[in-house]
């Protein structure tokens, strides 16, 4: 009997650029386990499949980093649930991984929420990125939500911005910056979130501060902010 995660990794391999690793290298993708893939690749290829559950777990198992991104986009979100979200967190190694499946899967289950908190209480660096790159995936897409929720995120924003790990400063960066675009009325409490950070003698809270205030006080993000 054929295996259809096998026979799919071949022809991701076969699709695939080496050369180009060098280049997601220099933006701090784990090449480790690569076949050299661009998005738009991989995102085609997830059209042609379309929802396969059992293939998304399969391609995650095999460790292959463009496979478990190409898994976030043809997993069956109603098959989703916390003890695999976990699972698929703490496999984690690559920022793209994490916030590709923050964007194209996590943020579309309705757990989404209670996850946010148990993740950014986790040590690991992927795993704590993921609790702030699930809040920036929600605040662009959950245009629903009541701006309550997003305000309530904000002291655990400050909590964590004094990790200095490369990855989660910029994920609790971009979960500020994006609350921050929402509307008006949440740019003023991230504005203010910021402007508390500046005061803390930490260099990632500053840095945080400083780069999230550049963009939310600029006068291209406040014309285009709904009041």
């Amino acid at each position: 009997m054929p295996d259809p995660v096998k026979d799919l990794l071949k022809r991701m391999k076969n699709m695939a650029d080496p050369g180009r690793l060098a280049g997601s290298a220099h933006f701090g993708i784990n090449t480790g386990n690569r076949f050299g893939l661009k998005m738009p690749e991989i995102r085609r290829l997830a059209k042609e499949i379309g929802r396969d559950h059992d293939l998304a777990l399969g391609l995650w198992q095999s460790g292959n980093g463009e496979a478990r991104i190409l898994a976030t986009l043809i997993a069956d979100v109603g098959r989703l649930d916390d003890t695999l979200m976990d699972a698929w967190v703490e496999d984690f190694d690559s920022w793209d991984v994490c916030d590709q499946c923050c964007i194209n899967l996590f943020r579309r289950h309705p757990g989404a929420w209670s996850r946010i908190d148990a993740w950014a209480a986790r040590e690991e660096e992927f795993v704590r990125r993921a609790a702030f790159a699930l809040i920036a995936t929600l605040a662009v897409h959950a245009k629903k939500d009541p701006d309550s929720r997003f305000i309530e995120l904000l002291p655990l924003i400050e909590a964590h911005s004094d990790d200095d790990r490369n990855f989660v400063k910029k994920a609790v960066n971009w979960a500020l910056r994006q609350i921050g675009k929402r509307n008006r009325s949440l740019n003023a409490e991230a504005v203010a979130c910021a402007k508390r950070l500046q005061v803390l003698d930490t260099r990632a809270a500053n840095w945080i501060a400083a780069d999230a205030l550049r963009e939310l006080q600029s006068d291209k993000v406040w014309a285009r902010l709904k009041p």
